[in-house]
């Protein structure tokens, strides 16, 4: 696939996965943009997957919360959540039963 395409269809899976996200945060605390393109050692572009996941990190900061596609490349983050906050956006989640979460390594925008 050439570039700029793979470049629009991934651009727009990070859009849908930010608003996704958007819906499960509260005090305006914004979901970001992160990755529309697979990372790969070629030519060939591909963009994001289109399915969604969610995924956690915990790191000092406190906890990240990601959108991502079925190989863990994450399309949309939200960044640094308390563990009560974490757990409370995670039960919204949860609750709205659309998504699994990822439990493998998330590709993360550096």
């Amino acid at each position: 696939m050439q570039y700029f395409v793979a470049l629009k269809i991934g651009e727009k899976r990070v859009k849908n996965a930010q608003e996704l996200l958007s819906n499960f945060l509260s005090d305006g605390t914004p979901a970001l943009p992160a990755l529309a393109l697979k990372d790969n050692k070629s030519n060939n572009w591909e963009p994001v997957g289109e399915e969604n996941y969610f995924a956690i990190v915990q790191e000092e900061q406190g906890y990240l919360i990601a959108i991502c596609d079925k190989n863990g490349i994450a399309k949309a983050i939200a960044n640094w959540f308390s563990l009560q906050s974490k757990d409370a956006i995670k039960s919204k989640i949860v609750e709205a039963g659309n998504m699994e979460e990822y439990f493998g390594k998330l590709s993360l925008p550096v």
